[in-house]
């Protein structure tokens, strides 16, 4: 897994939690990239304004390069790769680090555990995760609270 972006501190673990979630979801991450940036609560205003035509700000977004399922796998994709890095681009993940510090005060966390999820939350969209639908969003909200117990989050 390579991960591309100004994500800092959190880069370690970050991978930590992308590991267990290699070996829950039986995928191969080997050779796959992704962008992790933070960004200004403007920046993020004017992205979710812009591709989900909602003007406020808000905590993360993730903009998924490939048309997948959860149930897909990811060796569907290979066809995909870059020619020059044989790497699968999964897509970005853009956190608002005002937004994270915001809601890590309100939760009682850490800010480490609050990006992590938040990285976790848009890696899981990425694959095709969603939570929609309430029956979606209960499969999301156990993986990503198992993949954070795991890592100790």
């Amino acid at each position: 897994m390579k991960i591309e972006g100004k994500i800092g501190l959190y880069k370690r673990t970050i991978l930590k939690i992308i590991k267990v979630c290699e070996n829950l979801l039986k995928e191969d991450f080997k050779d796959v990239s992704v962008s992790i940036n933070f960004v200004s609560d403007e920046e993020i205003q004017r992205l979710n304004r812009e591709f989900r035509n909602i003007d406020k700000v808000t905590d993360v977004l993730s903009f998924p390069n490939l048309n997948k399922t959860p149930n897909e796998k990811l060796k569907k994709f290979r066809k995909l790769a870059d020619f020059d890095t044989n790497l699968l681009f999964l897509g970005d993940i853009v956190i608002s680090k005002n937004v994270a510090k915001k809601q890590a005060r309100e939760y009682g966390h850490s800010l480490k555990r609050e990006v992590c999820f938040l990285a976790l939350h848009g890696f899981l969209h990425l694959l095709g995760f969603d939570h929609i639908k309430e029956e979606d969003e209960k499969i999301m909200t156990k993986l990503q609270s198992k993949i954070l117990s795991e890592v100790s989050l």
